[in-house]
């Protein structure tokens, strides 16, 4: 059942629920539905392996695990967790830093690079399925809102 289906199932009564705690309801719950949807696409890793790879990609020089995590906003034991299950599946490697012995890079092998490029078609549609009659104007608004809303968070914590 999608979110929708959900609020018009008549199944939860929303009366009186400001629209905050909605919205952080709904995010919540979105987040598992698309977690459970793309596990079960991909087949070889998880959607949480999947984004940490998409988040290395996008990091100029390979990041260390620390780097990662302020990326992902996990915890430096959540990640290595990931990043042990993918390197033990041949997708990244640990890689000593020139600079600082003391700290251990991660490195997509080409294994990784491979299935990114045998996956992208489809990860394409799926995108633009899901923000199919959505404008650009709208995700925009609702990056900035969210942005705004973490900014808030951690200033308040």
């Amino acid at each position: 059942m999608n979110i929708e289906d959900t609020v018009k199932s008549g199944q939860l009564d929303f009366t009186g629920i400001p629209s905050n705690y909605y919205l952080i309801g709904l995010l919540s719950a979105f987040e598992n539905r698309f977690q459970a949807m793309a596990d079960s696409m991909m087949k070889e890793i998880s959607w949480k392996q999947f984004f940490a790879i998409i988040c290395i990609n996008m990091c100029k020089e390979p990041p260390t695990i620390k780097e990662l995590s302020d990326v992902l906003g996990s915890s430096h034991q959540n990640v290595k967790q990931i990043l042990i299950k993918l390197e033990g599946k041949g997708f990244v490697e640990f890689r000593e830093d020139p600079e600082d012995k003391r700290k251990q890079r991660i490195v997509l092998t080409k294994k990784c690079q491979d299935f990114c490029e045998k996956n992208n078609g489809m990860s394409m549609m799926i995108m633009a399925k899901m923000f199919e009659g959505v404008s650009e104007k709208d995700i925009q608004t609702t990056v900035r809102t969210i942005t705004r809303i973490e900014k808030n968070l951690k200033e308040a914590i």
